[in-house]
């Protein structure tokens, strides 16, 4: 099981960039979906969630900025990034709870992706 981030860049402020991520694998199922950001010298802090029925959640710092989206039949989650901030440059992070089934046995695992840079600067 992988999960792939892509569609991070550079991004001047006030500006738009979606990310997605993609899981690929021996995938039975998709429950909770996330994105996460790390930025420099800080700790790893939660962005968006979403849940397999498409209830978000949101930190209070990117609310009414961020939308979370996933399709279900493709395995994707996005983050759409409206109104971009200096301070939401990070590397961002997918994150799932994939059910896997292995000789009848389902197994849910929590997994990460590798991370896509986001860099908003003038």
């Amino acid at each position: 099981v992988q999960l792939q981030a892509s569609g991070g860049g550079l991004v001047q402020p006030g500006g738009s960039l979606r990310v997605s991520c993609a899981a690929s694998g021996n995938i039975f199922g998709l429950n909770d979906m996330g994105w996460y950001r790390q930025a420099p010298g800080k700790q790893r802090e939660l962005v968006a969630t979403i849940t397999s029925g498409g209830n978000t959640n949101y930190a209070e710092s990117v609310k009414g900025r961020f939308t979370i989206s996933r399709d279900n039949a493709k395995k994707r989650v996005f983050l759409q990034m409206n109104s971009l901030k200096p301070e939401d440059t990070a590397v961002y992070y997918c994150n799932a709870d994939i059910v896997t089934r292995y000789g009848g046995k389902f197994t849910e695992s929590n997994y990460w992706g590798q991370g896509t840079l986001v860099t908003v600067s003038s």
